[in-house]
C-alpha cells in the first residue's frame, strides 16, 4: 500500500477533529431552552408525568412480541446485540450529559418521572437501549423479507453523498454545537465505514434506516411536542441547524442515524465474532471426536493382537 492510500484511510478522522476544535471554542447562551412548538394539536393522554415512560413502553413491547417470528428469530440475537448496545449507550449517555449541562437540549418536567441520574431522566437513559432494540429489529427484517439490491448497489454513492451534505452542513451551522458535533460525528462515522468497513452492511442498513423513520417521527415527533402543550424535550435555537420536520429538528434525523449506525456496525461486529468462535469450536470438537475414536481404534486392535 503506498502512503497516499494509507493517509487516506485516516481521512475520516478529518471530520471528527473538526467537532473537537469546535466544541472547544463554543460557547453556549443558557436559558434559551424552547417550550412553544407549532404542534398538531394536544392528545390530554400525553399531558401526563408517564408520556415519556408510555413512549417506551408503546415502542418495546410490540418488537418483543414479533422477536419470535419464526422467519426473523430476532430472540436468538439478543446476544449479539447488548455489548454493542451497552458500548454506544455508555457514548450517547455522557454526550447527553454534557449537551443538557450546557442547555443545549433539556427536559420537560411535567412529562417524565421523576428519577434522575446525572441530572437525565431515567426514560432517557432508557432511550439508549429501547430505540436501538426496536430499530435493529427492523434491520434484521429487512434482512429477512425485503429485497435490497438496489441499495447495495448504489450504497457507496448514497454514503459519499451524505458525507458530502454532513461536511457542508457543519460549515453552513458553523457555531451551532448540536448540528455541528451530530454532522460531524455522523461523517466521520460513515467515513470510516466507507474506507475500512468493506460497506457490507449499507444496502439493507440505508433500507432499515428509512423504514425507521417512520416510528422514529412518531415517537420523536411526540418529544418534540408535536401532540402536548409543551415539547418533553427542549432545544437551544442558537444550537440545532433551525430546519424541524413537523416538530423534529433535522439534527434528531441526524443523531437517529448515528446511533443506529454506531449499534449495527457493533452488532454487526459482535455477531461475526461470536460465529468464528463458533465454527473453531465446532471444528475443534470435531477434531477431539477424532482422535478420541482414533485413540479407540488403537486400543481395541492393540487388544485383540494380546
Amino acid at each position: 500500500m503506498s502512503k497516499v492510500s494509507s493517509y487516506l484511510r485516516w481521512l475520516w478522522v478529518a471530520p471528527l477533529l473538526i467537532v473537537v476544535v469546535h466544541a472547544a471554542f463554543d460557547v453556549v447562551q443558557s436559558g434559551q431552552l424552547i417550550r412553544e412548538v407549532d404542534r398538531f394539536g394536544v392528545v390530554p393522554f400525553f399531558e401526563s408525568k408517564w408520556t415519556y415512560a408510555y413512549l417506551h413502553i408503546f415502542s418495546f413491547l410490540p418488537v418483543f412480541l414479533l422477536s419470535f417470528d419464526k422467519k426473523v428469530h430476532y430472540y436468538r440475537k439478543w446476544k449479539y446485540l447488548l455489548p454493542g448496545m451497552i458500548l454506544i449507550a455508555a457514548f450517547f449517555i455522557l454526550w447527553d450529559v454534557w449537551f443538557t449541562w450546557l442547555e443545549v437540549w433539556g427536559f420537560n418536567k411535567r412529562y417524565y418521572l421523576d428519577i434522575l441520574i446525572w441530572h437525565l431522566p431515567l426514560e432517557e437513559w432508557l432511550f439508549f437501549i429501547t430505540i436501538p432494540f426496536c430499530c435493529i429489529f427492523i434491520y434484521e427484517c429487512v434482512d429477512a423479507y425485503l429485497p435490497t439490491a438496489f441499495w447495495q448497489t448504489h450504497q457507496k454513492r448514497i454514503t459519499l453523498l451524505l458525507i458530502a451534505f454532513l461536511f457542508v452542513g457543519m460549515f453552513v451551522r458553523w457555531g451551532h454545537l448540536y448540528t455541528v458535533t451530530t454532522f460531524g460525528l455522523t461523517a466521520s462515522l460513515l467515513g470510516y465505514h466507507f474506507i475500512n468497513g468493506q460497506n457490507k452492511i449499507g444496502g439493507k442498513f440505508y433500507l432499515s434506516y428509512i423504514i425507521s423513520c417512520i416510528p422514529f417521527f412518531l415517537v420523536n415527533g411526540v418529544l418534540t411536542g408535536s401532540l402536548t402543550e409543551q415539547p418533553v424535550v427542549m432545544y437551544n435555537p442558537d444550537e440545532y441547524f433551525g430546519l424541524r420536520l413537523g416538530t423534529v429538528p433535522l439534527d434528531d434525523m441526524v443523531y437517529s442515524l448515528l446511533l443506529l449506525l454506531g449499534n449495527v456496525l457493533c452488532y454487526e461486529y459482535v455477531k461475526s465474532i461470536w460465529k468464528k468462535r463458533h465454527v473453531k469450536t465446532g471444528k475443534e470438537a470435531k477434531k477431539i471426536l477424532y482422535y478420541k475414536s482414533l485413540k479407540s481404534h488403537h486400543e481395541h486392535m492393540s487388544t485383540e493382537t494380546k
